[in-house]
C-alpha cells in the first residue's frame, strides 16, 4: 500500500502456511504469538490489527489482552460465538447455525476420527459434483477468488493430512469453546479517543456468519463503528474498493456513507 504509506504484514497464525503447529493453542496464546512478533519485527509501541473471518478470536484476544498495544482495529466478517454467556434467547432462536456448531464442537471434541472422516467425506462429495460453486459462497464471492490466486479451497486431498485435520480441529475449538471472557462485556478499549478505532465490517450476503447477530453485537458495543456492504459475502476482504475502504477507514477515520448500516434497533 505504497499510495498510503502503509506497511502490511500478513502472518501464518499457528499450523498454518510456514508456522509451527500448537494443539495447545488458547486465546491468550494467539494473542502472545501477534505482540511476539510485533516486536521481533520492531513495529512500535502501537499498531493496527486486522482479523478476518475465523483470525477474529485472536483479535478479540488482543482487545482482552493486548490493548495496551493497539492502535486500532477492524474486524472483516467476525465470527460470533454462540457460547459467549450474554448472547440473548431471542437473537439465537431461529439462527440453525447454532445447533451446527454446538454438534461440530462435540464432535470434534469426543469423536475426533469421526470428524475426519466425515469431513474427507464431505469434501470428497462436493468435488465430485460441482467443485466450482460451494453452496457457502456467494457468486460474488467466487468471481473474486478469480483474481486472488492465493485462495485455496479446503480440499478432501489436503484433509487427508492429519496434521492438516488437527490443526483446524485446534483451531475451531478454541474458536467455539467457551471463552474466558466475553467479548460483549468489554469495556471500550480507546476511551480517550472519540473517533471509535474498532470497526466492524460484514457483508449482507453472508452465508457463514448471522447478520443478525452481527448487528446485536454492534449495537451491545457502541464503542465499534459498524459497516455493512449490501452485496456483499464472506470474502469482502478479496474485494479491492471494500478493502481500499477498511484501510481508509481504519487509518485515516474516513467513513463511506455507502456503508453506512441501514437498520434500526
Amino acid at each position: 500500500m505504497n499510495t498510503m504509506g502503509v506497511y502490511i504484514v500478513q502472518f501464518d497464525r499457528a499450523g498454518y502456511g510456514g508456522s509451527d503447529p500448537n494443539l495447545k493453542r488458547s486465546l491468550r496464546s494467539e494473542a502472545s504469538d501477534i505482540e511476539e512478533l510485533a516486536n521481533h519485527l520492531e513495529l512500535g509501541s502501537k499498531f493496527h490489527i486486522i482479523g478476518f473471518s475465523m483470525g477474529s478470536y485472536p483479535t478479540w484476544s488482543c482487545i482482552k489482552h493486548l490493548s495496551h498495544r493497539l492502535a486500532g482495529v477492524a474486524f472483516v466478517v467476525p465470527i460470533v460465538n454462540y457460547q459467549w454467556p450474554s448472547l440473548p434467547e431471542s437473537v439465537l432462536k431461529d439462527d440453525e447455525r447454532k445447533k451446527w456448531y454446538k454438534r461440530m464442537t462435540l464432535v470434534a471434541r469426543y469423536a475426533p476420527k469421526l470428524l475426519h472422516w466425515w469431513m474427507i467425506r464431505k469434501t470428497s462429495q462436493s468435488s465430485s459434483t460441482d467443485s466450482t460453486k460451494p453452496t457457502y459462497f456467494t457468486d460474488k464471492d467466487l468471481e473474486l477468488l478469480k483474481n486472488a490466486p492465493g485462495f485455496q479451497f479446503l480440499t478432501a486431498d489436503k484433509l487427508k493430512s492429519r496434521s492438516v485435520f488437527n490443526n483446524l480441529r485446534s483451531d475451531f475449538l478454541v474458536a467455539f469453546s467457551k471463552w474466558d471472557f466475553d467479548p460483549l462485556e468489554l469495556n471500550n478499549p480507546f476511551p480517550e479517543n472519540d473517533k471509535r478505532p474498532v470497526h466492524i465490517w460484514h457483508g449482507c450476503e453472508d452465508r457463514f456468519i448471522n447478520l443478525k447477530l452481527q448487528r446485536h453485537v454492534s449495537e451491545r458495543l457502541p464503542w465499534i463503528q459498524y459497516h455493512e456492504v449490501h452485496d456483499g459475502g464472506h470474502l469482502l476482504i478479496y474485494d479491492t474498493v471494500v478493502c481500499e475502504a477498511i484501510l481508509k477507514s481504519l487509518l485515516l477515520g474516513e467513513d463511506t456513507p455507502l456503508y453506512t448500516p441501514k437498520f434500526t434497533s
